[in-house]
C-alpha cells in the first residue's frame, strides 16, 4: 500500500469509501475536510470535489471527530505540544493542518478545541530531484558548497528541493564528501519528524531541531552540534538575517529558502537587502511552475548573474 492509500485509511470509514474506483489516486497532494462543507483533493491538475451521485460529499461533525482518532491512535492529548501549533505530523511525514478554537493560557496558545477543519498534507519526497544542479551548488574547489538561496511562490517545490540538497550533502555527492548538516525546522516540513523521529531522508549526517525558531535553531546548531552546513525554510524576518549573519562568520554554510516570484522581487525584500547587498549567497535559485511544480527558472551567482 503506497503513502497515499494510508492517508486515505485515516479518514473516516465513510469518507475513505468514496476514494473507491477513483484514477490516479496516487496523485493526490492534499485532502481537505471542513464540517458542513464538501471535501475537497488537491491533485497535481486542481482540485476534485467527492461527490456521490453527482451530488457533494458533505463532512460531518462525526467525519471530523473520527479521523482524528484515527490520525492520534485515539490519543489526540499525547500531540498537545504539535496541536498548540496547528498541526500534527503522522509517520511518513505527512501533515495534518487543524483549525478551530484556540485556547490561550498565560498569553500563549494552550490548544486547539472543536476543530472543524482538516487539511491532510501528503508528503512527497523527492529523492534526486536536485542531482541536475549539485554541480553548481560545489565552490570550484570541490571541498565547499556555496551559501545557497532557493527562491520560489508558495507551492513551487522549494521545500523539496532544499531537502533533497540537505540529502546529498549529508550523504555526500557524485564524489564529494558528505558534511554535517543542521536543520532548524520551525514548522517541521523539512524533516517532518514525528516524536523526534525525521521521517523524510535528509541524509546520514544531519541533525534536526524539530519545532524551533529558525533565528534560534541556527545558533544553537552551532553551538551544539558543530554544523558544516545550516539548512532553514522560509527566511525573511531582521532575526533571520541576524543568525545567517552569525552561522556564516561562524564559518558555516546556508541552505535557504524564501518566498519571492522573481529576481526583482527578491531584491525588494527589506529584511534581505544586507545579505544581498553583501552577496552572501553565492547561488540563488529560482523556481517557477511553468512546464511544472517546482522547474528551475534559473540558477543565478552572487551577483545576479545566471549561470
Amino acid at each position: 500500500m503506497d503513502v497515499n492509500n494510508n492517508v486515505i485509511n485515516y479518514l473516516s470509514v465513510r469518507l475513505r469509501g468514496f476514494f473507491a474506483g477513483w484514477e490516479n489516486i496516487s496523485d493526490i497532494r492534499e485532502i481537505r475536510i471542513r464540517t458542513g462543507r464538501p471535501m475537497i483533493v488537491c491533485m497535481s491538475g486542481g482540485e476534485r470535489i467527492a461527490t456521490k451521485d453527482g451530488s457533494p460529499v458533505i463532512v460531518e461533525k462525526e467525519d471530523i471527530k473520527e479521523t482524528l482518532e484515527y490520525i492520534s491512535n485515539y490519543s489526540l492529548y499525547a500531540y498537545e505540544e504539535e496541536i498548540k501549533k496547528g498541526f500534527i505530523t503522522m509517520n511518513g511525514g505527512n501533515r495534518v493542518g487543524l483549525c478551530g478554537r484556540v485556547v490561550y493560557e498565560a498569553g500563549s496558545i494552550k490548544t486547539i478545541r472543536n476543530i472543524c477543519a482538516v487539511n491532510i498534507r501528503v508528503a512527497h519526497q523527492i529523492r534526486g530531484c536536485s542531482d541536475m544542479i549539485m554541480d553548481k551548488l560545489y565552490e570550484s574547489t570541490g571541498t565547499d558548497i556555496y551559501n545557497t538561496l532557493i527562491v520560489s511562490a508558495p507551492c513551487c517545490g522549494k521545500t523539496t528541493l532544499l531537502r533533497d540538497i540537505v540529502r546529498n550533502i549529508s550523504d555526500g555527492f557524485m564524489g564529494h564528501a558528505g558534511m554535517t548538516v543542521g536543520i532548524a525546522d520551525e514548522r517541521s516540513e523539512i524533516a517532518a519528524c514525528n516524536m523526534g523521529v525525521p521521517q523524510n531522508d535528509v541524509g546520514m549526517r544531519t541533525d534536526v531541531l524539530d519545532g524551533c525558531m529558525k533565528s534560534q535553531g541556527m545558533m544553537m546548531l552551532i553551538r551544539s552540534m558543530s554544523p558544516g552546513v545550516v539548512a532553514v525554510d522560509e527566511i525573511g524576518s531582521d532575526d533571520d538575517v541576524r543568525a545567517i549573519r552569525y552561522a556564516v562568520n561562524c564559518g558555516c554554510r546556508i541552505i535557504a529558502t524564501v518566498h519571492a516570484t522573481s529576481m526583482e522581487e527578491l531584491y525588494h525584500k527589506i529584511p534581505l537587502k544586507p545579505l544581498l547587498g553583501e552577496k552572501v549567497f553565492g547561488r540563488i535559485i529560482l523556481l517557477g511552475n511553468r512546464e511544472h511544480i517546482g522547474s528551475i527558472t534559473g540558477i543565478y551567482d552572487g551577483e545576479g548573474n545566471i549561470i
